[in-house]
This record gives C-alpha cells, structure tokens and sequence, in this order.
C-alpha cells in the first residue's frame, strides 16, 4: 500500500498546532476535526508522525469508515474493511479503545464485542481459517463514533506519543508531555529567548523546551508498536528515520531555560527527568518560591502550569500564590507570560487581565490558557 488515510488525535483545543507541525513535516492535511487531524502519507509517514510530532498522542492508519445506526450495522460495515491487508494469521488484534459521542451506539464494551465478532467472521473467510492463535503482533484498533459515523483506526504507535521514556519521576498533577510541548509552540518563545517555569513539578516545560532547542525528535529514544509490522512498514524506514532524528541533534545550543519549585524534591526529580532526557545541561532548575521570582535580563517568557486547586480544601490556597505570581511578573522588565489553569479567578488574582485566553481541554477538565504578551525585542542588527 503506498498511500495511508493517517489520524492523529490530540488535546481539544490544540488542532493547529498539531496541523502546522504535520504540514512542516511535509504532508497533506485531509481534514481537520475536534481532537484530530488526519492527513495522508506513505508508511515512512508513520514512522515520522510518531517520532517528530510533538503535540500529538498517536498516530493511526484509517482502515475504514461508514454509517453505523444498530449493532448489524455495526457489524456488517467492520465485516467490510480488509483486515486480511493489515494484519496477519497469526496477529493479536481487537477494539482497544471505542468512543462514541451524539449516536444511537453508545456502550463501548458492546462496540468492541460485535467489532471483534465481525473481524474474526472476515479474516475465517480470507484465511480459510476457524480458529486464530493471535500469538504474533498486536494490532489494537481505535473506534470512534460521531454521530453515528463510525471511523476505524488501527494504531501503529502502542503506548501514547506523550510518553517519551524521560519522565520516571512525577509530580502529583504533571502535564502530560505533548500538552507542555503545545503550550510552548503557541508562544513565540524561540531557542535564543529565557524561559522560565516557576511552578516547574517534575520538569515537563523546561525539558520539552530544551528538547525543541536542541532539536531532538520527541521519540527517538522510544519504541513503537509498528516497527514489527514489517508486512507494511519496511525497517529502513524506521531507520531511516531515526538516523535523520540523530543528524538534527545538536546538544551545543546555547539556552536560559530555568526551573523552579518551592518542594525540593521536586527540583530533585525535575533535574533527574532531564538527565534521562539528556538535556539536564540546557536547564537550570532551582528550589524556589514563586514570590522569589526575579531575572535580570529582559523580554524573557514565563510559560507555566501553576496549581489548580482542584480539591475544594486546595482552592483556598490559590489566591496568595496567583498575586505573587501576578507581582513577580509585574516586576520582570518587558517579559511574556503564558500559564494554563482551570481556576476561575486566575486573571482577578494575577492583577491583570489576559490579553488572550484560549480553552484547551486537558483530558475532560476545561482550562485556560492565559496569555499575556510583552513587546517584543528589537532586531539584531549585524555588526560591520
């Protein structure tokens, strides 16, 4: 098969970062959606989708889609994809995951049931086969149902692409690692700028950061459920790939990347985490207050996930900690600051009122990403 219909879910609200980094890689866009894009590619697309993208959360290839009202429907449509193309004899396969919003088909154990049934029926048919052993590959399939319009994926990537194999080490509410990474490409923030995350948990900003700095692929150093496919995917297109990723690094870049937090053993993992990403020398985490907050230079950013207060007894902390954040970022001279949260009064707190405010979806929970801009800094002029 020379050409894939490819689908990349992410976080509601984060489309165009991920579309822009799909079109930079230099494939056409297909369709843009709640949640995913889908674009098209030949199989080194798969390998690159999983290992450049930053702000996705995997990469699946469309096998099929139709028009699904009852449960023979259901089965009838899946009966039609030709499995028998994708996965072989001896494949583990089944509906790993079944999502359905505004359709008469809604209970995804049932979904998954009748999906595995019509996939067994078809591939007894192809392979003159009764039993299966399903002692190779996995092959997990992906369904989503939108208004009763059933698209099929299968996922090439296994464990999500926001699990790049740094982050041993957590704090108790981290940002998923895609997430950070989005959050940073909506600023203008560039490699040459400070960052600074005072509320930096167990490192996910400042290391994602120093990652895109050091142009280092989000999953090179990480293993993908398709690089046994070979039936589909040739093995020199993973190495091809991977040898690229390499050729980019460059662990030499000049940074100001810092990380604070008031618990030290946070700044203990956070300085761990980074090691294991190999950026541990492009970032400088501290134990720190936010209300310590201070750089000398200016037109710095600020890009940072402070608490929550999700837990009611938590929210009466919350306004001493945005005031000081608000005061700190008054203080710093011509800098940006950019900060998710879902709590309500952010803006009333921080003194100051958001000059863009963007709803991103962080799993089910609505936040804000609160955008405050500075001025930007004049142009370099070259030297005679």
């Amino acid at each position: 098969m020379d050409k894939f219909e490819l689908i990349a879910p992410c976080h509601f609200g984060l489309e165009a970062v991920l579309k822009r980094e799909i079109t930079d890689l230099g494939y056409e866009i297909a369709e843009v959606m709640d949640g995913k894009v889908t674009f098209y590619g030949d199989a080194e697309a798969i390998c690159y989708g999983n290992v450049f993208l930053r702000t996705a959360e995997r990469i699946l290839i469309k096998v099929g889609s139709f028009h699904a009202e009852t449960f023979e429907e259901l089965f009838e449509g899946t009966k039609k994809i030709p499995w028998e193309n994708y996965i072989p004899k001896n494949g583990k396969f089944g509906v790993a995951k079944a999502a359905s919003v505004k359709s008469k088909l809604f209970s995804p154990s049932d979904i998954q049931s009748i999906m595995k049934k019509a996939m067994v029926e078809r591939m007894k048919e192809k392979y003159h086969l009764e039993w299966f052993p399903e002692d190779g590959d996995n092959f997990p399939v992906r369904v989503f149902i939108l208004k009763d319009e059933v698209t099929v994926g299968l996922d090439t990537t296994g464990e999500s692409l926001h699990k790049r194999g740094y982050r041993k080490l957590t704090a108790k509410a981290p940002i998923a690692e895609n997430l950070a990474a989005s959050l940073i490409m909506l600023t203008p923030w560039r490699k040459d700028r400070i960052l600074v995350d005072p509320f930096c948990g167990s490192g996910t900003i400042p290391i994602e950061a120093a990652l895109m700095a050091a142009n280092v692929a989000p999953g090179m150093n990480r293993e993908f459920l398709a690089e046994n496919w070979t039936h589909l995917i040739a093995k020199k297109h993973w190495y091809d790939c991977i040898n690229e990723a390499n050729e980019l690094v460059d662990y030499n870049v000049e940074t100001d990347i810092q990380g604070y937090d008031i618990d030290e053993k946070m700044t203990k993992i956070a300085r761990e985490n980074a090691k294991l990403a190999g950026v541990d020398k492009l970032i400088h985490f501290q134990t720190r207050a936010v209300k310590d907050l201070s750089h000398p230079k200016k037109y710095g950013f600020v890009i940072t996930n402070p608490p929550y207060g999700e837990r009611l007894e938590e929210k009466v902390d919350l306004p001493p900690i945005y005031e000081a954040l608000g005061e700190r970022y008054k203080a710093l001279d011509s800098w940006s600051m950019y900060l998710i949260t879902s709590y309500e009064n952010a803006e009333r707190d921080l003194g100051k009122k958001a000059d863009k405010n963007r709803k991103i979806y962080n799993g089910m929970m609505k936040t804000y990403f609160l955008q405050y801009m500075g001025p930007k800094p004049p142009k370099k002029t070259e030297g005679r």
